[in-house]
């Protein structure tokens, strides 16, 4: 990367850190089950609600019990549950129109990161109906109040149920967009152990790697603060005791527990310091081939951590020790290096790949490019990087370069 942008990048993120005490962050008030949703509701004089979810969840019963609960408090529930692992901007139309024509008064979103990022933006078209996605994306672009909002996470991995950030895929253009607004934090969390059970050992390891790779990128990053430095810690401590009994015993209710929590303070702490060139990346592959973020944030983590050197090896080492994989007698290199391998082995444990075979070499300049634009100037990455520095990445894990 030039000099000229490099300075211009960096300026950008310290002008967004010193704004960042007066910007409007909050939480989501949490239930611990779904089934305070029906006082909820009734309290705010809710009639109709559109339940956001997908297939897979509704075929194997995970909303029957809250369906049930909704009609047996007389609260009318329209179901969109065609929800994409990587939702589309046809996803978002398709359940905004539900909405209106159901008449619904409030959004629940019902499953991973993925259902969160469909109710967000369908939240963002509802109070903006003459504007498209592609108008409503970036920064800051939707500042009007959407509709009440309440989170239900079934994954323990994007921390959407907490964050600003929704992404959105161009189904057409094969691109990922996020949509970073205050307005799209959800009203409500509902952390539930009980609906995180039927989750498979596969995407528990991907999603839980999937928040270890937020609380690392909030980190690692030049816009900590003291709250998201320790939220990471925290949430990294967590995954690192949690997510092999979780993937192994689906239906342990403390390791669910934990990593619900782990996620959600992951997402507080990436929503305030952001994230990096591994959540650019990821996303380029999820629009072009339509990987699953989770996976694809578990296979990039190691890489790009190990690529970005001795600038990160303190900040590892300090993560390394959180996660009861570093003495404090190891140097910085050593801590760094011995945290990076828990990492790998995690993965190797977890049965995560190391290459995408879907990444053809032609597509790669295109995929820079667009983490590129995503990263430059927002993430405040230790190492700065250009698209054609970034394309190193795409070949670390290309199945057919190894």
């Amino acid at each position: 990367m030039n000099r000229i942008k490099k300075i211009y990048c960096r300026v950008f993120q310290f002008a967004f850190r010193a704004a960042l005490p007066f910007l409007p962050y909050r939480q989501p008030e949490i239930f611990a089950s779904v089934r305070e949703l029906e006082s909820l509701f009734q309290k705010k004089k809710v009639k109709s609600v559109l339940l956001i979810t997908d297939q897979q969840l509704r075929k194997a019963g995970v909303t029957k019990n809250l369906e049930a609960l909704l009609e047996k408090a007389g609260i009318h529930c329209a179901v969109y549950d065609e929800t994409r692992p990587n939702p589309t901007v046809h996803n978002v139309e398709a359940a905004r129109e539900l909405y209106i024509k159901e008449k619904c008064e409030a959004l629940i979103a019902f499953g991973g990161g993925s259902s969160m990022d469909c109710a967000k933006a369908v939240g963002a078209r509802i109070v903006y109906p003459k504007r498209s996605l592609n108008q409503l994306k970036g920064l800051l672009k939707v500042l009007k109040k959407t509709p009440l909002l309440v989170a239900i996470p079934t994954t323990a991995g994007t921390g959407s149920e907490v964050t600003v950030t929704a992404v959105i895929t161009d189904s057409e253009k094969k691109h990922k967009y996020t949509m970073n607004n205050f307005t799209f934090i959800p009203d409500y969390a509902v952390l539930d152990p009980e609906v995180t059970y039927t989750l498979p050992p596969s995407l528990t390891a991907t999603t839980g790697m999937d928040a270890l790779t937020h609380a690392v990128e909030a980190y690692i990053g030049r816009s900590t603060t003291r709250e998201t430095r320790k939220l990471a810690k925290e949430a990294l401590k967590l995954i690192f005791e949690n997510i092999e009994t979780a993937y192994k015993d689906g239906k342990n209710k403390k390791a669910r527990e934990k990593m619900l929590w782990a996620a959600y303070v992951a997402g507080v702490a990436f929503s305030k310091s952001y994230v990096g060139y591994i959540h650019a990346v990821a996303h380029s592959l999820g629009g072009q081939y339509n990987i699953p973020h989770g996976l694809a944030n578990s296979v990039l983590m190691p890489v790009v951590l190990e690529d970005y050197g001795e600038c990160v090896y303190k900040k590892l080492y300090e993560l390394g020790q959180a996660a009861g994989v570093v003495s404090k007698k190891d140097s910085y290199k050593s801590g760094a290096e011995k945290f990076i391998a828990a990492i790998w082995e995690l993965n190797r444990k977890m049965n995560i790949p190391k290459t995408f075979p879907e990444i053809k070499e032609e597509d790669i300049k295109k995929m820079a490019k667009h983490a590129d634009k995503e990263a430059n100037p927002l993430y405040p990455v230790p190492k700065l990087m250009n698209a054609k520095e970034l394309e190193k990445f795409y070949y670390m894990v290309a199945e057919w370069d190894k």
